[in-house]
């Protein structure tokens, strides 16, 4: 009953592991910011470059069942590192290493406890390194938790803020709500089958008895439903506004992109691995939620007039996207979870993008203008400061959809095009008229970059490491909009 455990297959959550204890000691010792912060962006990079060996690699899986408890059937195993796990870590990793450099000033303006703030990151990492290589409903709920815990104190680090206290109690009750509700589907899912590891649910789901079917189907929802609440979907988006405006930009900026990652990875594990016999079930609730997502996130965006909500509703908005082809069922499944994956790898590099230009725009203009973030604000920005400004327009015309940002208007024809393949056309239809409504306030945004100022102006001043990362997600974005296919053929290979 002695399990022999990988521990190759878990270098990158053990590296952060090990990494994030050595913060805690290292600032009980008074370590300077400058080293701590190091440590934490050396520790991601350690991670990134253990999922790139292991990429080259055979499949590696660990915490398996005992030959004891597997009676004759496959080996179940509770962690698998195979090419959808590596391509989601590389991605959450990659992220996470923006997301520290844009925290750097971040945290000296804020007066945030440096040690804290990069622990809290590191094990935030940990769960989303470990939920998308979950392959039992028992660590994947574990992984999520691990994920949102040190989240909720990361919001309400500016511990004299109100309005971040405000944010961190809408998204602890949220999250708790959430998983309570996905707490009792797993037990209704547990129940009616008898197992927890994915790939022995989804046969005896196959052949369940009718009268277990109601049982099943709840859970099944409930499971959804649980997803829903972490990545945002309507109707269980309403704490995602207050909670961007109201925490650290940098840490808004790790809801958006490596939480949102994270939690779509664990949604399409569940559907595609344990849950495909129930398809008939939750892919016509996921094209209801999509086609809501998207237009209640775009209808809303249109009402804003400052970047941050426009940016947290955008993100909704998003969402309906990433969640349009994983409505097409059981049918084409493989083909549905690579569009999304697609979506999410090139929205992360735009959104992350868009926010390092607004982190780095607020450092100037936050201590002299009490609405900081306006959209206003950012008239006559290509004047006074070129590179930002164009940085700027160009992941808003990705985000868009819109040429020269072809990465964008990319994401959005694979995830179109894996929704009419899946014969889901009406909801295809309504991405299509989303996306015109979204093209008028990313375009109004992106005007205002070239509109000459009426009033004060403010000429942004990005420290070096905001500039590293607004340099970083430019090129990436560039890079990709000359050849997204890098993109599709290495999410195809990977799904």
């Amino acid at each position: 009953m002695i399990q022999s455990i990988d521990y190759a297959a878990l270098a990158p959550p053990l590296i952060l592991a090990v990494a994030a204890i050595g913060l805690l000691l290292a600032d009980a010792f008074d370590a300077s910011r400058r080293v701590l912060s190091l440590l934490s962006g050396g520790a991601l990079a350690a991670a990134l470059i253990a999922v790139v060996a292991l990429a080259f690699g055979d499949r590696r899986d660990t915490l398996c069942l005992p030959d004891g408890l597997r009676g004759n059937g496959p080996r179940s195993c509770s962690y698998v590192a195979d090419d959808f796990t590596l391509l989601f870590q590389g991605i959450v990793l990659g992220a996470a290493v923006v997301v520290v450099l844009l925290s750097l000033q971040e945290i000296t303006d804020s007066k945030m406890p440096v040690g804290e703030y990069h622990f809290l990151l590191l094990a935030a990492v940990i769960g989303a390194l470990t939920l998308v290589a979950a392959r039992d409903l028992v660590l994947l709920l574990v992984a999520l938790e691990t994920l949102s815990l040190p989240v909720f104190a990361l919001v309400a680090l500016r511990r004299y803020d109100g309005t971040a206290s405000e944010a961190a109690l809408k998204l602890f009750l949220v999250s708790v709500v959430s998983t309570a509700v996905m707490l009792f589907g797993i037990s209704l899912v547990y129940g009616a089958t008898g197992a927890m590891h994915l790939d022995r649910i989804a046969p005896a789901l196959s052949r369940l008895p009718s009268d277990l079917d109601p049982v099943a189907t709840a859970g099944s929802v409930l499971v959804l439903a649980g997803f829903a609440f972490k990545v945002a979907a309507v109707p269980f988006h309403f704490w995602a506004p207050d909670v961007y405006q109201g925490s650290p930009l940098p840490v808004a900026a790790f809801l958006s992109v490596v939480s949102k990652a994270a939690g779509f990875a664990g949604l399409a594990i569940v559907l595609a691995l344990g849950l495909p016999a129930y398809a008939h079930v939750w892919g016509p609730v996921i094209a209801v939620i999509a086609a809501l997502t998207m237009t209640v996130g775009n209808l809303v965006a249109l009402r804003q007039r400052t970047a941050i909500r426009l940016l947290a509703w955008s993100s909704v908005a998003q969402s309906g996207y990433m969640l349009a082809p994983l409505s097409v069922g059981d049918d084409r499944l493989p083909e549905a979870v690579a569009a999304t994956t697609a979506y999410v790898a090139l929205y992360a590099v735009m959104n992350l993008g868009a926010f390092a230009v607004v982190i780095g725009f607020r450092r100037r203009t936050a201590p002299l203008s009490a609405s900081w973030d306006a959209l206003d604000d950012y008239r006559g920005l290509a004047r006074r400061s070129p590179a930002v400004a164009t940085a700027l327009a160009f992941f808003l015309i990705c985000l868009a959809g819109l040429p020269p940002g072809v990465m964008g208007l990319f994401a959005k024809v694979v995830v179109f095009r894996a929704t009419v393949a899946g014969g889901v056309t009406w909801l295809a239809v309504v991405m299509a008229i989303n996306t015109a409504i979204g093209l008028y306030y990313y375009l109004v945004w992106a005007v205002r970059l070239f509109t000459p100022a009426s009033g004060p102006s403010y000429d942004p001043a990005p420290g070096l490491p905001v500039r590293a990362a607004i340099t970083a997600t430019a090129t990436a974005a560039l890079v990709l909009s000359a050849a997204p296919q890098i993109v599709l053929q290495t999410v195809t290979q990977a799904t």
